[in-house]
């Protein structure tokens, strides 16, 4: 699965990697809201994938939060 592979690659990162990928991910996400409000937007389905891609990077950020500690 493509998910799998992508947690897996998150998991490899570092911290500041993964705070990158964070904010490219959020900055990708309010380009496809403006895209959308401006009815220029194909793939609406783009904005539920990006979302959970944001929750996946913070989850793998606080997993690794919590076996520093």
């Amino acid at each position: 699965m493509k998910t799998k592979k992508y947690v897996e690659d998150l998991r490899t990162k570092s911290s500041a990697e993964l705070s990158q990928e964070l904010v490219a991910a959020k900055k990708e996400l309010f380009n496809l809201r403006f895209q959308n409000a401006t009815n220029q937007l194909d793939n609406t389905a783009r904005i539920k994938e990006v979302r959970k891609n944001i929750a996946r990077i913070q989850t793998v950020m606080t997993a690794k939060l919590k076996n520093v500690e």
